[in-house]
């Protein structure tokens, strides 16, 4: 078989068969916004996935022309849409393992037919068993969690690792910006996490408080006005267009990639966006639109108003409310533990629309009311890892659970 058929072959094939199950699904009123998200999200984490595992070296391509580091891109397009978009729109219901089983079966069987543009090297099952464990399935879990509206932190982590993925580190790869002195490359890496630490923070206010993802067609179901969005009204947006502007200091080229965030935020995001949520939400939207500004944060937040309870009897805990009270938090009161009926036993923080905290999480919480460099900061605590390892270290050095008196 020539090369230029097995090409268009490994293309116009799944497309053909994704176009199919878009129609069936769309005649049997099916094609919703759940599934329409669920297949282009799969559809990206698959072809991240693949273009990486494409470059171990278990297999190699023979191929001119319209190539990306070596893979052709019309197999890659043509195989994550096999194992991203196919299986959202055709069967996002099926058994988990009976899907990756028949998507990985129809693989083993087809790729010693790609030569000679594929040429398998001898360990090439290895390779096709990690593309199955790091493309295939996360993204049917992807594909099964979107369509059933469950697990939105989850949904969310597989966005952030996505947008981080194609949107930073491939154009750092590609474009060579990582060849620099290791001081400079982790002075960026620094640099960067802070707006870093403002774009996850939003995207998981999304997901915990709105309970949807940053994704147009998997949206919160609430108003999110708190987190990032108590100071700017596009924390991700404004996260994201920083970025770029700070690795323009690696490679000029990230301007342009600023330019088109700040334009597609500011422009058409913006109208679209306002729209529907003039619609879904109105007067609360209006209110908050008045308050918060949408690119330049305020220094003091719009906070949703919230309690954090500390004990009253505890020296070290009440030293850590009068901590709070002296740096004038907004909408935030400082009230004795005891009083709360629960019987609490750590320090604990709770905010008008539902959110709930202990612990380190709570203090997290509490410093975003202050000022956008305590926010910073709040944050940061709040990253899951950081999180687990702060609370691990305030428990072993005695500001573990206690029993209130």
């Amino acid at each position: 078989m020539s090369a230029t058929l097995i090409r268009g072959l490994g293309l116009m094939l799944p497309l053909a068969a994704v176009l199919v199950a878009a129609l069936l699904a769309a005649r049997a009123d099916r094609l919703g916004p759940p599934r329409i998200a669920a297949a282009i999200l799969a559809t990206g984490w698959n072809a991240m996935v693949l273009m990486a595992v494409n470059q171990s070296g278990w297999w190699t391509f023979h191929a001119e022309g319209g190539t990306l580091a070596g893979v052709p891109l019309d197999l890659l397009l043509g195989w994550a849409l096999l194992w991203g978009a196919l299986p959202a729109l055709a069967f996002p219901e099926a058994p988990l393992a009976l899907g990756a089983a028949g998507l990985a079966w129809f693989d083993l069987a087809v790729m010693p037919m790609a030569e000679p543009v594929v040429v398998l090297g001898p360990d090439w099952l290895i390779g096709e068993t990690v593309a199955v464990g790091l493309a295939l399935v996360p993204g049917l879990l992807l594909i099964r969690w979107t369509v059933r509206g469950t697990l939105p932190l989850a949904r969310a982590g597989f966005q952030v690792v996505l947008a981080v993925g194609l949107g930073v580190v491939a154009p750092v790869l590609l474009l060579g910006a990582w060849r620099q002195p290791a001081w400079v490359l982790a002075l960026m890496a620094q640099v960067l996490a802070v707006p870093f630490v403002m774009g996850a923070s939003a995207v998981r206010e999304f997901a915990r408080t709105g309970g949807g993802t940053p994704f147009p067609y998997d949206p919160p179901r609430r108003l999110v006005t708190g987190g990032p969005y108590a100071y700017v009204r596009n924390p991700m947006q404004v996260a994201m267009t920083a970025g770029y502007v700070l690795l323009a200091v690696l490679d000029v080229r990230f301007l342009a990639a600023a330019a088109i965030s700040f334009a597609y935020g500011a422009g058409l995001a913006a109208w679209h966006e306002g729209e529907q949520l003039t619609r879904r939400f109105g007067a609360g939207w209006a209110a908050y639109r008045a308050a918060v500004r949408a690119w330049l944060p305020r220094w003091r937040p719009a906070a949703v108003p919230a309690t954090v309870y500390v004990a009253a009897t505890c020296g070290q805990c009440s030293q850590v409310g009068a901590w709070i009270e002296r740096r004038g938090p907004v909408a935030l009161r400082v009230v004795a533990a005891e009083t709360h009926p629960a019987g609490l036993r750590r320090i604990t923080y709770e905010r008008a629309d539902g959110l709930r905290a202990q612990g380190v999480a709570a203090i997290a919480h509490v410093l975003t009311h202050v000022h956008l460099g305590w926010a910073l900061a709040g944050w940061l605590l709040q990253l899951p890892c950081v999180n687990g390892f702060a609370q691990l270290c305030v428990d072993a050095f005695g500001g573990g659970p206690r029993e209130l008196v």
